[in-house]
């Protein structure tokens, strides 16, 4: 059991399945109290049911005050985990970026927005946004999603460094590909780029839990990400030429 989060009031969004599901059990089964939101009220009733959390459908953007009032009053750890998977260039359509926006981004800082003054007046709270390693990197054919999910990883850096020294933690999952129906939904570049090495939802919690215990920031389920990254930092011509060559094997695949 990790004692940081027996007992805690948990929100997790996005909890119906994938990574969300995964993070609710595996809070569940550590003692915590949780809350399962999700856009299906389905989903999340079921996965509520199955491991005695409660069920509160929805938006994300506005789970908080219903949360906190299921919980008794306080949410300890919040669970920043819808998301959307956006395809698409630059052409993609102007409703396609917003929802990009409004899910992978705005959700996280309007939850921050009213969870910080209770967290910082107790001195204690622990966010957990669910980025992607496209947050890191990029991903191919994604425009949408990579650029908020980079987006994601900037808020919940500038939360870590703003806030840390008030109590507050924050945990930023980077996984590449997770056999999720995100992962079925990304078609040929996820087929080409995130399967070969795809893990397990649970795998994912794991990962979280071990951050959690070493109090770490970044999150990697695929550690091999921790190349790619410093790879990208130390030299990006190359590394964008590397991707670059993947882009057109994908091209050249998708037009047999």
């Amino acid at each position: 059991m990790v004692e940081a989060v027996q007992d805690a009031g948990v929100v997790v969004t996005g909890a119906g399945g994938g990574i969300g599901a995964a993070l609710a059990r595996r809070f569940a089964a550590e003692g915590a109290r949780v809350v399962v939101n999700d856009l299906d009220a389905g989903k999340a009733k079921a996965v509520a049911e199955e491991i005695g959390a409660i069920a509160i459908p929805g938006d994300a953007s506005a789970v908080v005050d219903a949360a906190r009032e299921a919980l008794g009053g306080t949410v300890d750890v919040y669970c920043a985990n819808a998301g959307v998977g956006s395809g698409g260039t630059e052409a993609a359509a102007e409703e396609v970026w917003a929802r990009a926006w409004d899910v992978n981004v705005m959700a996280h800082v309007r939850a921050a927005h009213a969870l910080l003054p209770g967290w910082l007046e107790r001195g204690r709270g622990r966010f957990v946004s669910t980025v992607s390693a496209a947050g890191l990197l990029t991903m191919i054919g994604a425009a949408p999603y990579s650029v908020t999910k980079h987006g994601a990883y900037a808020f919940a850096e500038w939360l870590s460094l703003t806030y840390r020294h008030r109590g507050v933690k924050v945990h930023a999952i980077c996984p590449q590909g997770v056999r999720t129906d995100m992962l079925t939904a990304s078609g040929s570049a996820g087929e080409l780029v995130l399967t070969p090495t795809a893990i397990e939802p649970e795998d994912v919690a794991d990962a979280l839990f071990r951050g959690i215990e070493a109090d770490r920031f970044l999150i990697l389920p695929h550690p091999e990400v921790a190349e790619y990254y410093q790879a990208r930092a130390a030299e990006p011509d190359r590394w964008l030429r590397g991707m670059n060559r993947l882009q057109r094997q994908w091209e050249e695949a998708s037009a047999r």
